[in-house]
């Protein structure tokens, strides 16, 4: 009686804590509201840590802060990093969606890695539980990946999903509900990030930032590298004097940077393809692959993949939203919910 009372005055939540993003969908809507997984913490004298900015205000302090402020991204390959921090991250982006009203508890579908131990998947509960959820069911990404992309998951027949997210790839091959084969590899878009950083560095003699090499990124990233004039002028500190320089970055310049990841990416999905079931494998061939997360994004990453497999592929609509909506998908599909939730 009383989780039916609750349940009429409570808002139902499906939410994804990635690496980068956090993306939380309300029952309802359509768009999930989405903002960076990352907290300001100011550490005072007396060692006490006070939270400064949340989200989108603390992303844009990434490397501009003072000594006693410091910017923490809590969530680190889809799992908790710092709990405080991310209870305070929950908890602001919950409040922010739900607003006053959550001391009545949403019900809460969580996203978590395939594979999670179960003392992680306690730490995953406790977190959304610490943030306000009155009740808690995990599901795993790839599933609610698959379902959000629209891919008939309880079917009997192989689908392959390849999340590509901030901190990992993750490749699933998918049947009659369950993953069949799974398959992990601790590259993403932090990854090129970093690759970029050390490239430029290397090859430019200046250094740049986090943030600056994500929208390096964005604006020329490319998994096959070719010459063509795009190209992009970069602020940095040079190297050798320590003052501000600006240098022109080209694509191809860029492309080589990336080159080593998307590499490793796609021969993890070589890989899986290897030791898929080949009736699956036969599914495969006709259905193609899906993927989706952010960095799916990539320019030419579809092309590479589809070279290296030779296999139709395609970028789900809406990529980085796939796994929030399969979770909420879960929430409201009982049948599909007995599929997908873990």
């Amino acid at each position: 009686m009383m989780n039916s009372v609750f349940g009429a005055m409570s808002t139902d939540m499906a939410i994804d804590m990635g690496t980068f993003q956090t993306r939380i969908l309300v029952k309802g809507r359509s768009q999930a509201e989405h903002a960076p997984s990352a907290v300001a913490i100011l550490h005072g004298r007396d060692g006490e840590r006070r939270i400064m900015a949340v989200g989108s205000e603390a992303w844009d302090m990434l490397g501009r802060t003072p000594n006693d402020i410091r910017v923490i991204r809590p969530i680190r390959d889809g799992l908790i990093a710092e709990f405080d921090v991310a209870e305070a991250l929950l908890r602001h982006q919950m409040v922010q969606i739900q607003g006053r009203r959550l001391w009545v508890g949403p019900r809460v579908a969580m996203c978590i890695p395939y594979g999670t131990t179960e003392v992680e998947k306690r730490a995953m509960r406790e977190l959304a539980e610490a943030a306000g959820a009155r009740t808690v069911h995990l599901v795993e990404q790839p599933l609610a990946a698959a379902a959000g992309a629209g891919l008939p998951i309880s079917e009997a027949c192989g689908q392959m999903v390849i999340d590509v997210g901030a901190g990992h790839t993750q490749i699933a091959v998918i049947s009659l509900g369950g993953i069949v084969y799974s398959r992990c590899v601790k590259v993403g878009g932090d990854h090129m990030d970093t690759a970029i950083v050390r490239h430029i560095e290397e090859h430019h003699g200046i250094s740049i930032g986090t943030v600056t090499a994500n929208q390096i990124k964005k604006e020329l990233g490319t998994a096959l590298p070719q010459v063509n004039g795009r190209s992009l002028e970069v602020k940095g500190r040079d190297v050798e004097t320590g003052f501000p320089r600006t240098v022109t970055v080209a694509q191809v310049d860029v492309g080589a940077a990336l080159q080593e990841a998307v590499q490793l990416i796609i021969d993890a999905i070589v890989a899986s393809m290897e030791h898929t079931p080949p009736d699956l494998a036969a599914d495969i061939a006709g259905t193609g692959i899906v993927m989706v997360g952010g960095s799916a994004l990539l320019e030419d990453l579809v092309r590479a993949v589809s070279h290296a497999t030779g296999l139709a592929v395609v970028v789900a609509e809406d990529p980085t939203a796939c796994t929030v909506k399969g979770a909420a998908m879960a929430l409201q599909n009982q049948a599909l919910f007995r599929a997908v939730a873990g």
